[in-house]
């Protein structure tokens, strides 16, 4: 995954203002007509069966605090994924859902890395509401962090 950057994130960002943790990772794909939309279906097309796993796994445990689950694959219409496309333009698609410990966003943005090339770049912004949103995505970013990174050199 040595194709993998990690980029830093400039908060308040405009896909949610108010979130207080963010990450972002790029890498350079080679399809000069790549769409964000189309990206985004393609990467959770393609996740790895151990993804689906700890999905279903989180699943399984965070709805006996009420939370939300999320089912990985592509749905049509206004979801990708478990995710519901929160604004979508060729260059970039925003999606994510409010919760009662977090809302979180997944910003994907699509820019031109020369002729035959995009970089594409996967940007997480949560805005923790309680002490539960903090330990949540304290206990999750080293999947987070292991989950974004092979989805996207399966993109590469």
């Amino acid at each position: 995954m040595s194709d993998i950057s990690a980029e830093s994130v400039t908060l308040p960002h405009r896909a949610l203002p108010l979130a207080n943790w963010a990450d972002c990772y790029t890498v350079t794909i080679f399809d000069p007509e790549a769409k964000a939309l189309d990206l985004a279906r393609a990467m959770f097309e393609r996740a790895p069966r151990w993804i689906a796993l700890l999905l279903a796994l989180r699943n399984s445990i965070v709805v006996l605090f009420g939370l939300k689950s999320a089912e990985l694959g592509v749905a049509d219409g206004e979801t990708v994924g478990a995710f519901p496309v929160v604004s979508a333009r060729d260059d970039q698609v925003v999606l994510g859902f409010d919760d009662r410990h977090l809302n979180f966003r997944i910003v994907l943005d699509v820019t031109p890395a020369g002729a035959q090339a995009r970089k594409l770049a996967v940007t997480t912004l949560v805005e923790r509401h309680n002490l539960f949103g903090r330990i949540y995505i304290f206990l999750i970013t080293p999947f987070h962090k292991l989950i974004v990174r092979t989805m996207l050199a399966r993109m590469a």
